[in-house]
């Protein structure tokens, strides 16, 4: 019920934003007398955040067409290298024969799409051999495709590093961490022969035991059932997925924006004024960063309780006690492949000292092929995107992977 009246909201705001955009234009169009009065640049600045309050954000596109490599502008072609029900693994193919090592970028299925990770993506290209997973919108997934557990989340990353091959270098950005080193454990205990080379893993809750968070405290404060009978609804029948139960992405956006109310609220009063004063550049800032924060996806419900239980309530990766499929998660059954631990000083969702935990659980790596480091002045989103990833980690990240090459 709660589904169908957010999709009723949207339906009778629909005006208005279509009323704000008219009066926008109005107030902005130089061949409109409107657009030269004293007053405009307020009005077309309350029109547009009016507009951006209760506009509905689809998936955004990657805006990667193409990278530099050696000084020379090459296209970039996203293909569908793996179809399947929830998630398709996409290649960043570039237009060059450049041997660069082969990366799986797993991106986190927590709310936003994958394309949060766009600067990961773009900041790699020009030396590696992207693949990304992009997980699909559960309320997109017709109910005959069948649930989706975190146990086959853990498949897929089985399947994608197969597919990838031997010498594949596994990036997991925060909630995947936990999925990832299940896979690669679960690989090294059957003592498959393909292994990845490296696995770096970003502000991820590997034990969330170690400096929790409010996003912690949240998911532990509570019994599993208050969150099935207050998040979890079906899925209304204007979606292909229609009746199948998910933790809807405006649930979980209303979540987001509530952790940091008043940050959110000085950004959308800074950006009226930007507008207002002409700073065009840090108005479109604005827009970049929230048309991205603000587009949502659903889980499915199976997949985000099984979640809450195994990693924040349970504990059970650190603990010994996961099972996948019937089979122990061993990560001291790693011994091929390097581990690489980043975490951010300032992170707020992934506190300090729960990514590093994994090297405590893969004690027959040797120290040789380990590495961790904690960067000072970084919060979460800055781990994987932003200026201080572009010139701190990222050369980190590229540096490990070469070194185990």
């Amino acid at each position: 019920m709660l589904y169908a009246l957010h999709e009723m909201q949207h339906a009778m705001l629909a005006p208005f934003e279509a009323f704000a955009g008219a009066s926008h234009a109005l107030f902005t169009q130089p061949h409109s007398p409107w657009a030269h009065t004293p007053v405009s640049r307020t009005f077309a600045a309350a029109n547009e955040l009016v507009m951006r309050l209760v506009r509905r954000y689809e998936k955004p596109d990657w805006r990667i067409e193409g990278t530099v490599i050696d000084g020379r502008t090459v296209p970039v072609t996203i293909e569908r290298a793996v179809v399947q029900p929830f998630c398709d693994l996409l290649h960043f193919r570039r237009d060059t024969k450049r041997n660069d090592p082969r990366v799986l970028v797993v991106a986190p299925l927590s709310g936003h799409h994958a394309t949060l990770l766009r600067d990961t993506v773009r900041t790699m290209l020009p030396e590696h051999d992207v693949y990304v997973t992009d997980w699909i919108d559960a309320r997109m997934v017709p109910v005959h495709e069948g649930h989706f557990h975190l146990d086959d989340y853990v498949e897929y990353v089985e399947g994608f590093i197969r597919y990838l091959g031997p010498d594949v270098h596994v990036v997991s950005v925060c909630q995947p961490t936990v999925p990832v080193l299940a896979a690669v454990s679960l690989m090294a205990s059957r003592k498959e022969k393909i292994a990845p080379l490296t696995m770096t893993m970003m502000g991820g809750p590997i034990d969330t035991r170690r400096s929790p968070t409010a996003v912690n405290s949240f998911a532990t404060g509570r019994p599993l059932s208050w969150f099935e009978s207050r998040v979890i609804q079906r899925v209304p029948g204007n979606y292909p997925g229609v009746g199948r139960r998910v933790y809807p992405g405006f649930l979980q956006h209303i979540s987001f924006i509530m952790m940091n109310a008043d940050r959110h609220v000085e950004a959308h009063r800074d950006f009226f004024n930007h507008l207002i004063v002409g700073d065009g550049d840090s108005a479109a800032a604005h827009r970049r960063f929230y048309d991205e924060y603000n587009a949502v996806l659903d889980m499915a419900a199976e997949y985000y309780l099984e979640t809450l239980r195994v990693v924040f309530k349970e504990h059970a990766l650190p603990l010994g006690t996961w099972q996948v499929r019937h089979e122990p998660v061993r990560p001291q059954d790693i011994t091929r492949t390097a581990l690489f631990t980043i975490e951010g000083e300032l992170d707020d969702i992934s506190g300090v000292g729960q990514t590093e935990a994994a090297h405590g659980l893969c004690t027959n790596i040797p120290a040789a092929k380990r590495e961790h480091f904690l960067v000072d002045g970084v919060g979460h989103y800055g781990i994987f995107s932003g200026r201080r990833y572009r010139e701190r980690i990222y050369p980190r990240i590229r540096d490990f992977i070469r070194r185990h090459a």
